[in-house]
């Protein structure tokens, strides 16, 4: 009878914390496995850059590059050093028995003596079609006021931030630096924002409330033309026109397949051991990217911590005497 592979180490994600996790573990020997996730409607392998048309704060891109460009180059980098990719979701785990057991969608079973967590968080959207094509296309519909709001295509413009949180009034706040005004579009009659946070925003002479109100549609064919929105109590509809519309209604960490096994917090992101590692609750599980990082988000924060990831999972396969 064949013994079942083990693999030493499974990658599960295929952001930017996915890839740099798999090049650091390839290039220690590790032979590791990525499950890069399969294309869905919310999500897309290669994380949140692949809704970014145009990356400028990535150091080595001095003229920008395109996200998914940027994406594909991690992958062949990761190919590079012989890692092995599999285009699957992980729809279950077994953490409590050591091989740890993963169930993927339609490739079957796999075992890893280690795991490195790489799943990401998706942007909380309004469901708007046109909102999400936009979003796609490049068609300024974003997510991320520090990643692209200092793009030529949104100076000096009328920009919308939705959302009323501390995160909203951050996005609209950095967004004045570039725009011409920032219009905030808030569901109630005040910010769910800390006290101090909601002063800053309301006392900015380039930021706008628009209080109780909805963004109902987003206009624009090639690139967004203004937004409609609708009253909360009277439902009475009125148009803005703006351009660029950034969404601050929080992220949602890909972490529902992991079932309870590994420690998260009241936000669902996971919760890592100490300030600097990647460890988990449960010894040779490690977590990387923007399921564990609520706080920047960024790509290059990500690839640090995959750094990070791959660095552990080497130093406790290590000690485990796994080679």
């Amino acid at each position: 009878m064949t013994e079942e592979k083990v693999e030493k180490v499974i990658i599960i994600g295929s952001g930017p914390a996915g890839w740099t996790a798999a090049i650091y573990a390839a290039r220690a020997s590790l032979d590791p496995l990525v499950i890069e996730g399969a294309p869905s409607q919310d999500m897309i392998p290669g994380g949140q850059l692949m809704f970014t048309t145009e990356v400028e704060n990535y150091p080595g891109f001095p003229d920008g590059v395109d996200g998914q460009e940027m994406m594909a180059m991690f992958k062949k980098q990761a190919q590079r050093f012989d890692t092995r990719i599999i285009g699957d979701d992980v729809a279950e785990v077994d953490f409590s028995q050591r091989p740890f057991v993963l169930k993927t969608a339609w490739s079957g079973e796999f075992k890893a003596h280690s795991v490195i967590i790489a799943t990401g968080a998706r942007a909380r959207w309004l469901g708007l079609d046109n909102e999400r094509r936009l979003a796609q296309t490049g068609g300024g519909v974003s997510a991320c006021a520090v990643c692209d709001g200092a793009l030529p295509a949104f100076r000096d413009a009328h920009l919308v931030v939705v959302g009323g949180g501390d995160s909203a009034v951050e996005e609209a706040t950095y967004l004045t630096k570039f725009a011409s005004k920032v219009s905030m579009v808030v569901r109630r009659d005040e910010l769910r924002a800390s006290k101090i946070m909601a002063e800053r925003a309301i006392n900015n002479p380039k930021i706008e409330i628009l209080w109780k109100k909805q963004v109902t549609e987003v206009h624009g064919e090639q690139f967004i033309t203004g937004v409609e929105l609708t009253d909360s109590d009277t439902g009475e509809k009125s148009n803005v026109d703006c351009g660029g519309i950034f969404m601050a209604i929080g992220h949602i960490p890909n972490t529902a397949f992991l079932g309870g096994q590994i420690t998260l917090d009241d936000e669902k992101y996971i919760v890592l051991q100490d300030l600097y590692g990647s460890a988990t609750n449960v010894d040779g599980v490690f977590a990387v990217g923007d399921c564990a990082d609520k706080v920047y988000r960024q790509a290059i924060t990500a690839a640090g911590m995959g750094c990070k990831g791959a660095l552990d999972a080497e130093r406790w396969l290590g000690a485990k005497g796994i080679h």
